[in-house]
């Protein structure tokens, strides 16, 4: 993903005076080697001392989405679609690692001239036969299409996640980064870019996940068009999403089953699930307090099992740098019960008043009372479960 929008000369440029200063900016940078799986390609050399190293660079680079990179990869290797457009390519190593350790035909695209410049370097130095594309993507993808589309935008992929439904045959991928507008804590921009209403719970990683998947699913109905999750996750600052697109206007219908709304209690832990695309106005049947619409969103399986199942399987073959933080990630959601919200035991802790005894003890009680309880690969202190609200504050109160 580009970091680059503007020049940095002081006056506008077009045509070849555009890129000769990238030419200029390209000559300028210096370069370092960085190695993901088994691929080695050049990267700007970033300000450590910056609060932001990434941004530092006309180029973006994040060695922190390596695990992101990581997970598509191991998909990618299975599902072994015809060809495969990295649509925002920056210096170019999501595209080149495709490539290289998938077997694929692959084309990066990218809008900004030095970025083009990069990824034409890290062609040569990677010997890999890729087409590469200066091309705004949103225009590249109303005229051609690609077996899977993969977003990876700094920020939004809202302003061109139309586009992508319209140019991609099955796979879509799409990585999110701002979260603070899916999760709620910027309320107005979550709003206007996403078109649901999110809110800031203590399972806001969760909300952000739903939004996002719940924009693309009305992004990618209008066209009698269906969506299947094959494997979405959230990480630390980003949300990523690996879908199938599914042609016709049933797979469209059976798609929007599963979106609806989650009523959130502001007072109390109580939340309750919504079908459909209106939602009602509804009290707390614990405090009588008024309950939150969080939504539209997408309430179904954020995942296939067969999927994760084939993944966990194919990673121990896999040469990849967080091996094990990504098979401690499928582990856990292969385990993960199918609910769309989870519960923070430690926050319910709190207004209980009492020390949170260790989480697996927790679900142990919840358990012994007839009630299915997992952990989530959301939060450390997250509890999914279909329990009563009591049940849970039973479970987590030292004497319950």
């Amino acid at each position: 993903m580009s970091g680059l929008s503007h020049s940095p000369c002081p006056y506008p440029l077009q045509g070849n005076m555009y890129k000769f200063c990238a030419l200029q900016q390209m000559c300028a940078m210096e370069l370092t080697e960085v190695t993901e799986g088994s691929t080695s390609v050049l990267v700007p050399v970033q300000d450590a001392t910056a609060q932001f190293p990434p941004g530092s660079v006309p180029i973006f680079f994040n060695r922190r989405m390596e695990l992101n990179r990581d997970a598509t990869i191991l998909l990618l290797s299975l599902l072994k679609p015809s060809d495969y457009l990295d649509a925002m390519g920056a210096t170019g190593i999501r595209g080149l690692r495709v490539a290289n350790e998938c077997d694929l035909p692959v084309t990066i695209c990218d809008r900004d001239p030095t970025a083009i410049r990069l990824i034409m370097q890290n062609k040569n130095h990677t010997a890999l036969p890729v087409t590469i594309m200066e091309r705004d993507v949103s225009a590249l993808l109303s005229e051609q299409s690609f077996d899977a589309v993969d977003l990876d935008p700094f920020g939004t992929p809202a302003l061109v996640t139309d586009a992508a439904v319209r140019g991609t045959r099955r796979f879509l991928f799409v990585t999110a980064t701002d979260t603070a507008p899916l999760c709620g804590a910027h309320l107005r921009a979550g709003i206007r870019r996403y078109g649901a209403v999110p809110m800031n719970t203590e399972y806001h990683s969760e909300v952000g996940l739903r939004i996002l998947l719940g924009f693309v699913v009305r992004e990618t109905v209008k066209y009698d068009r269906g969506v299947e999750p094959l494997f979405c996750y959230a990480r630390e600052h980003f949300i990523r999403l690996h879908l199938r697109l599914l042609r016709g206007a049933q797979a469209a219908d059976d798609t929007l089953k599963h979106m609806g709304f989650i009523h959130q209690c502001k007072n109390c832990p109580y939340r309750e699930e919504q079908p459909g695309l209106q939602a009602h106005d509804s009290a707390c049947p614990h405090c009588g307090g008024q309950l939150q619409a969080i939504g539209p969103l997408w309430l179904g399986s954020i995942r296939n099992e067969d999927t994760v199942v084939q993944m966990q399987e194919a990673v121990a073959g896999r040469e990849l740098g967080t091996k094990k933080d990504l098979v401690r990630l499928l582990e856990t959601c292969r385990s993960e019960l199918p609910t769309s919200s989870f519960y923070d035991y430690h926050h319910i802790a709190k207004l209980l008043g009492c020390s949170p005894p260790h989480i697996e003890l927790v679900l142990e009680r919840i358990r012994a009372c007839g009630y299915p309880a997992t952990r989530t690969h959301f939060s450390g202190y997250g509890i999914r479960t279909e329990a009563p609200v009591e049940i849970i504050k039973d479970a987590i109160r030292s004497d319950p």
